[in-house]
C-alpha cells in the first residue's frame, strides 16, 4: 500500500468552486474518515483523485510521485455509492471481478483469483454464477469491492459505500472494511456523511465544509474534542445509543 496525498487541490465546474485549495493526506495503511454533509465537496474529491472530475489546480501525488492518469492499470480504486448502478447487469459476479484482474493471469488462474476474492469479501464463491439482479444490496457491494479489489489497488476509496444499504446491513459491510484494513493493511480513504460510521472504521478524520478541510486529526482526538464549531454541529447531530455512541450492528455475512 501507499500514502495518497493532495496538494492544493483544486475543483471547479463552470463558474462553483467544489473543492478550494485542500490538502489532505492518506497515510500507509490507514483509513482516513472523510465527513461532511451532502454539498461540502467530499465525492468531488473522490472524483478527481481517479480521473472523473477535472483538477483546476494542486497536485494529486502517490508515494511523492504524481497520479498517472492513464494506462490500464490504476493504481487507485473506487467503490461507489450504489452497488447496483456501478456493476453491468448483464455480466455474472466472476466475470465482473475477472474483468478487472491484470490480464497477465491464465484462465484457470483468473478464477483461482475470483474465488479468493469473495472469500476475501465473505460471499460464498458460488455467487461467481450469479448477475447483480440476484443480489442483495448488502452481497453487491461486497462484490464491489472485491472488483476494486481484483486490480490491486495501492489506495481504496470508498464513497458513501453504507448509505444505500439499510441500516441492518450497514454494519456488516463495516465490519468487512474493518477485517480487510486488517488483513490486507489496506490505505483508504473512506467517504461518508455520517460521523458515527466514520467512527467506527477510520484512525483519523478529516471534516470538509464548503469545499475545505476545517478540521483533521486523529479521529479520537477530533471527536474527543473538536476544535471547529462545524465539527461540534456534526457531532451533536449523531443519534446515540446507551453508551453515549451510536452503535454499529453486526450481520451475519452471507446474509445481507
Amino acid at each position: 500500500m501507499s500514502i495518497l496525498s493532495l496538494h492544493d487541490l483544486t475543483v471547479r465546474y463552470r463558474h462553483t468552486v467544489a473543492v478550494d485549495r485542500v490538502d489532505l493526506v492518506v497515510p500507509e495503511g490507514q483509513i482516513v474518515g472523510l465527513v461532511g454533509e451532502s454539498g461540502s465537496g467530499k465525492s468531488s474529491i473522490a472524483r478527481a483523485v481517479v480521473g472523473l472530475a477535472p483538477v483546476s489546480g494542486g497536485r494529486i501525488a502517490l508515494d511523492g510521485r504524481d497520479l498517472p492518469r492513464r494506462g490500464r492499470r490504476r493504481p487507485v480504486q473506487m467503490v461507489f455509492q450504489d452497488p447496483y448502478s456501478s456493476l453491468d447487469p448483464r455480466m455474472t459476479v466472476g466475470d465482473s471481478i475477472a474483468e478487472a484482474i491484470p490480464h497477465r493471469l491464465g484462465r484457470a488462474a483468473r478464477r483461482s483469483e475470483v474465488e479468493r476474492l469473495l472469500h476475501l469479501v465473505h460471499l460464498d464463491p458460488a455467487r461467481a454464477g450469479h448477475r447483480p439482479g440476484q443480489l442483495s444490496g448488502g452481497q453487491r457491494q461486497r462484490v464491489a469491492l472485491a472488483r476494486a479489489l481484483a486490480g490491486r489497488p495501492e489506495v481504496l476509496i470508498a464513497d458513501e459505500i453504507t448509505s444505500a444499504l439499510d441500516v441492518s446491513v450497514q454494519g456488516a459491510i463495516l465490519n468487512l472494511v474493518r477485517d480487510m484494513q486488517r488483513e490486507l493493511g489496506l490505505s483508504m480513504l473512506f467517504i461518508s456523511h455520517n460521523l458515527a460510521v466514520v467512527r467506527y472504521v477510520a484512525s483519523r478524520i478529516a471534516v470538509m465544509y464548503q469545499g475545505r478541510i476545517v478540521e483533521e486529526g486523529p479521529t479520537a482526538e477530533v471527536l474527543a474534542d473538536p476544535r471547529d464549531d462545524y465539527t461540534r454541529q456534526l457531532l451533536a447531530a449523531v443519534p446515540t445509543g446507551a453508551g453515549g455512541r451510536r452503535p454499529v450492528r453486526s450481520a451475519e455475512s452471507g446474509c445481507d
